[in-house]
């Protein structure tokens, strides 16, 4: 079961940051939910509605640990941003049924991200 955990993971992880919608998709449950410092979601529609905007600001991803259970898996890794915040130290919390993700919780200090967050909002 760890295995598959692995896979599932790997494979949204994978596909995320190659900006891949549909295969990120394939990886989640029928019921999900994402919750972030910055933004929440009930379902995977808008969760992967803004792949593609974020996708287009990363330069690049660093996988520092990855920790897989049966059923939870924890990735932790670097984010480089064209932005001005530049690298984000992330954990993101990954909870399974059947195969699938069923939630993620990303962890981060969201502080550098406010200023641009309001100034996309005007």
């Amino acid at each position: 079961m760890t295995a598959q955990t692995r896979q599932t993971v790997q494979a949204y992880h994978r596909a995320r940051f190659g900006g891949d919608v549909t295969a990120a998709a394939a990886q989640l449950a029928g019921t999900f939910r994402f919750s972030s410092p910055l933004l929440a979601s009930a379902d995977a529609r808008g969760h992967l509605d803004g792949l593609a905007a974020f996708v287009g600001i990363v330069t690049g991803v660093d996988l520092i640990s990855e920790l897989y259970g049966e059923t939870e898996a924890t990735l932790v890794y670097d984010v480089h941003t064209a932005t001005p915040v530049g690298t984000q130290h992330t954990a993101e919390h990954f909870r399974l049924r059947d195969g699938k993700i069923e939630a993620i919780t990303l962890i981060f200090d969201a502080t550098r991200w406010h200023p641009l967050m309001a100034a996309v909002q005007r």
